[in-house]
């Protein structure tokens, strides 16, 4: 059948995996490091996953396409859940140290990394915080309010100094962890850099209030 569905271009993909997470019906997944249509059964064709990719690398097509098979995509989610290990959730952090004011400015694994800057009570509030926002980043963390230093000078150091292909800062709602959205905005800025940019703001009740 004839129906829209999304195509995406592998070539704009910078793999950062935030249309992963936004697909809800599990179509779409990272393979060699780019998103790829996993099947065309699981794309519902809402496009859930456009807003949230921030290279534009995802558009609407029409072709030919199987029907959304919405059994499948609830059956795939079961049997997901019914596989779960019991045990820990695997950690996702992927350097160390962590804290901005103890990591250096030039690192191997900052090369072509995807940055998450994040407040500290960030992980705590949010559940499933190595899942999605750390599973394929190089995490940084700190709190602008009690480290009482500004990051930006730092910050701006490893934008400039290194090949960062994206930045992610994960901020509580209250106003103190302005702070550190600030900081990342001005040193990116001074740095000169033009790399895709988002904010996750997420609530002390643990929940994700806007992507933005």
């Amino acid at each position: 059948m004839i129906r829209k569905i999304i195509e995406i271009d592998e070539r704009a993909c910078n793999g950062c995996g935030l249309c992963v997470t936004a697909c809800h019906e599990g179509a779409i997944g990272l393979v060699n490091g780019k998103a790829r249509l996993l099947r065309d059964d699981y794309c519902d064709g809402l496009g859930d996953c456009l807003p949230a990719c921030p290279t534009g690398a995802i558009t609407f097509v029409e072709r030919e396409a199987e029907a959304y098979d919405e059994q499948a995509v609830l059956a795939a989610k079961d049997g997901k859940a019914a596989k779960a290990p019991s045990g820990p959730t695997p950690s996702a952090i992927a350097s160390w140290p962590i804290e901005i004011k103890l990591v250096p400015v030039q690192a191997p694994y900052f090369a072509g990394a995807h940055l998450l800057l994040a407040a500290d009570c960030t992980a705590f509030a949010y559940a499933d915080f190595h899942r999605d926002f750390m599973s394929g980043r190089v995490t940084l963390i700190g709190c602008p309010k009690l480290d009482g230093v500004d990051y930006s000078r730092k910050l701006e150091e490893i934008f400039a100094g290194n090949d960062i292909a994206s930045v992610t800062v994960a901020r509580m709602q209250v106003p103190c962890c302005g702070g550190l959205e600030h900081a990342a905005r001005t040193a990116l800025e001074r740095s000169g850099k033009d790399v895709p940019f988002e904010v996750a703001v997420i609530s002390t009740a643990g929940s994700l209030l806007e992507r933005r």
